[in-house]
Formats: structure tokens, C-alpha cells, sequence
């Protein structure tokens, strides 16, 4: 510990009470920093690195008390930071004296976080006791609480902070009875709970349990993605990929885009052809088969992607840029994906549209069709869909029918 207080941190400077203002860029960039600062320590000097680490966690929510988080962006830097942290301190080699003085610390910045940022950290709090001796310890300190507020038919949230530490101690501890025993006595089927009870099954061996367990926590509010995650990775675990495949992946697999999507089911069935992947997942979403574009062709299914762009609407500026990166490579590909990117943008589809991107796409396909060899024919098509459209009022048809000399436009 001498040498841990003589070391001088470089982010300690940066995260002093209110150190930041309301924008979240500045913030945002100084966690990734300090996390970056703690790992490079740690990798030389693990106790080092994990009172880096707790000394991170204990300044954050000072720090950031100012900084607008409506976005989101802060809070998930925050995550990100806490999910990269947490193995660091756990991993760390340290007596039950030493952990115990860092869990202390890092239990008074969860206290006193009232924002909060640091509401996953109680979820890996066995984990950060490390041993199960200790962790049976902190349990003690806080199951009678929970077990007399829940008896009496309370519902403990986030207003008692304890209750997920309590969990993920007990079940560190490997008091999986306890965990079942305090569940039962929930007043309110509340997943972010319940999922304790999931790993204690599985940890005793009884996956079917498990899972019934799980489903039957589903119900209004509750995050049935997470649970069909849960399920999915008790069946991958026992091998049963068919049967997770089938029953879980695409509602467990859910990304922030199409394309990651796709990916993240390719990633965990990797025995599965992607042709099957990508038509489960088009067969799921039915109205959206233009949105799975950028997946078919990140997996060659050139004619797919096109076939799906053509179905229904797909964002132009995708459209256009598979036009321009496959237009040497795949010049058919190229231009076809260019065409319908056209024929979108005539219909109005398209985000902040500019005219730099209407002449974009024209020229990537006109591009992609000299390569094919059917640059006339192409042309023609292009006319032909300026030329269909009655209105000359949207600024996409003057664009193109001035390029193209269409004598309306003359």
C-alpha cells in the first residue's frame, strides 16, 4: 500500500467533485484514458493496477455530477469502464485485509452515488470479493435486511442498493439455497433479481430449472431479451445448439443495427450457413427485408442483398456506398445496389439527403456499369425511372433529370 499512495496517477488530476461541465465528449474521452492508464499499470503490476481501479470508481460520480446524461453516452462510457475495471481489482493478488478495505471504499462510493452511475458495480460484487469467504461475509451483512423487507411484500429496487450485492454474494459464497429461499420471497416477479436464482440452478446442475425459471419470469416490463439470453446460454453450454438456435437466438441476439445482428448469431452458431441465418432473421422482421442489405453482403450474398434491397426500403446512402466499394469487385453487384439506391431516393426514402448525394449514387453506378460492360443499357434504366416520375417538385428528380439532359430540364 506504500507504494500504491507514492504512485502518481495521470487521471487522478482529471476527475476532481465537478470537474466537468454539462458537455459529455470531454468526460466520455478522460474515462477512456484513465481505463486505458489502469490496464497498462495493471499488466505490470496487478495490486497497483486494482487500487488504480478502485481509486477510478471512487471518483467518477463526483465528478461527473454536472455532466448532462440524457443521451446515454456518458452512462454507457461509465458501464464500459466498471465492466473492464471490475476484473482487474477481482483478479487482483490480494489478502481478504487488503480486498476488504478496497470493497469498503468502493461500497461508500456506491452509497453516496446518487445520479446513479454506479448502479452495475453491486452486480459484480462477488466477484469482487474474490474468495468465497469473504463474500459469504458481506452477504451476512445485508440477506437479513433484504429477507424482512421482501417478507413483508416490499418491493426493493434500486432504492436499496445492497439487495443486488446481496445476490451476487450469496451466490459467490456458493449459497445457491439462500438464493432460491430469498427469491421465493419476492413480492414482484422482477428479472434483474431473478436472474441469481437462474445461475444458482445451473450452478446445482439443473439447466431444465433454470430455464423454466427464467421463462417464467417474463411478464410486463421485464427485458425478455435478457432472459432469451439467459435460456440461450444455458442450452449453448450444454450443447444443444440446435435447440438454441430455434427456440432463442434471434430475440437473445437483438444489436443496435441489422448488421450487428446478423453477426452476433453468425458469431455464436458458427455451424450455421449464413443463407439461414439471414432468412430466419428476414422471416422475423417482416417489412424490413431492405434493412438486412448490409448483412447479406458482408457475407457475399450478393444476390440476396440486392434481391432484399429491391423488397422494401433500404437507406440509400448504404446503397451508395456498396456501389462504390464493390464497383471494381463486384461491378453487377455494384451497379444493381446503385440503381436501387436511385430508385429509393426517387421515392423520397433517404436522411438528410443532399445533392452531393444524389450525384453519388449516379456515379458509382454509372461507374460500376462502364466495368460490367453495360454502360448504355444502364443509361437507358436510369431514364427511364427519371423519366416515370410525373412530379418535376422533388429537388431528387431535378438533379437527375439535369445530369441525365432530359429536355424537360433543358
Amino acid at each position: 500500500m506504500a507504494r500504491a499512495s507514492r504512485y502518481k496517477w495521470t487521471f487522478a488530476s482529471h476527475f476532481r467533485r465537478h470537474s466537468f461541465g454539462w458537455r459529455s465528449q470531454t468526460p466520455i474521452k478522460r474515462i477512456r484514458e484513465a481505463v486505458k492508464e489502469i490496464k497498462s499499470v495493471s499488466r505490470k503490476d496487478p495490486s497497483l493496477g486494482a487500487e488504480g481501479a478502485v481509486r477510478l470508481l471512487e471518483k467518477l460520480s463526483p465528478a461527473l455530477e454536472q455532466v448532462d446524461s440524457s443521451s446515454g453516452a456518458i452512462g454507457n462510457a461509465v458501464n464500459s469502464a466498471i465492466s473492464d475495471l471490475v476484473p482487474i481489482i477481482a483478479n487482483a493478488p490480494a489478502d481478504d485485509n487488503l480486498r476488504g478495505k478496497w470493497l469498503e471504499r468502493l461500497w461508500k462510493a456506491v452509497e453516496a452515488d446518487d445520479m446513479p452511475y454506479l448502479e452495475l458495480l453491486p452486480e459484480y460484487w462477488g466477484a469482487l470479493c474474490h474468495s468465497p469467504e469473504l463474500a459469504s461475509q458481506w452477504a451476512d451483512r445485508s440477506v437479513s435486511m433484504v429477507r424482512e423487507i421482501w417478507s413483508q411484500g416490499q418491493r426493493v429496487r434500486g432504492s436499496f442498493k445492497k439487495t443486488s450485492a446481496c445476490l451476487s454474494a450469496l451466490f459467490r459464497a456458493g449459497r445457491y439455497r439462500e438464493v432460491m429461499e430469498l427469491l421465493d420471497l419476492m413480492p414482484h416477479k422482477f428479472w434483474h433479481y431473478r436472474k441469481w436464482g437462474v445461475k444458482a440452478l445451473v450452478a446445482t446442475g439443473k439447466s431444465k430449472e433454470a430455464i423454466h425459471y427464467a421463462e417464467d419470469s417474463r411478464g410486463l416490463n421485464e427485458p425478455d431479451s435478457q432472459i432469451s439470453e439467459a435460456c440461450e446460454e444455458i442450452l449453448l453450454a450444454e450443447g444443444k445448439s440446435e435447440d438454441a438456435y430455434r427456440q432463442y437466438a434471434i430475440e437473445a441476439n437483438q444489436k443496435t443495427t441489422y448488421l450487428a445482428t446478423f453477426r452476433a448469431i453468425r458469431k455464436k452458431y458458427p455451424n450455421k450457413e449464413p443463407e439461414e441465418i439471414l432468412s430466419d432473421l428476414v422471416s422475423s422482421s417482416q417489412g424490413n427485408e431492405g434493412k438486412w442489405f448490409a448483412a447479406a453482403r458482408s457475407a457475399g450474398l450478393y444476390r440476396k442483398a440486392i434481391e432484399l434491397a429491391n423488397k422494401g426500403p433500404c437507406n440509400p446512402k448504404t446503397l451508395t456506398r456498396a456501389a462504390r466499394d464493390m464497383k471494381s469487385k463486384e461491378p453487377r453487384f455494384a451497379l444493381e445496389a446503385g440503381i436501387a439506391a436511385l430508385r429509393w431516393l426517387l421515392a423520397g426514402y433517404g436522411y438528410e439527403v443532399t445533392g452531393h448525394d444524389v450525384l453519388d449514387a449516379y456515379e458509382f453506378t454509372m461507374e460500376a456499369a462502364k466495368n460490367a460492360g453495360c454502360d448504355r443499357e444502364t443509361l437507358e434504366r436510369i431514364r427511364a425511372m427519371v423519366a416515370s416520375k410525373t412530379s418535376t417538385d422533388h429537388f431528387v428528380v431535378r438533379i437527375l433529370g439535369a445530369r441525365l439532359g432530359l429536355a424537360i430540364y433543358r
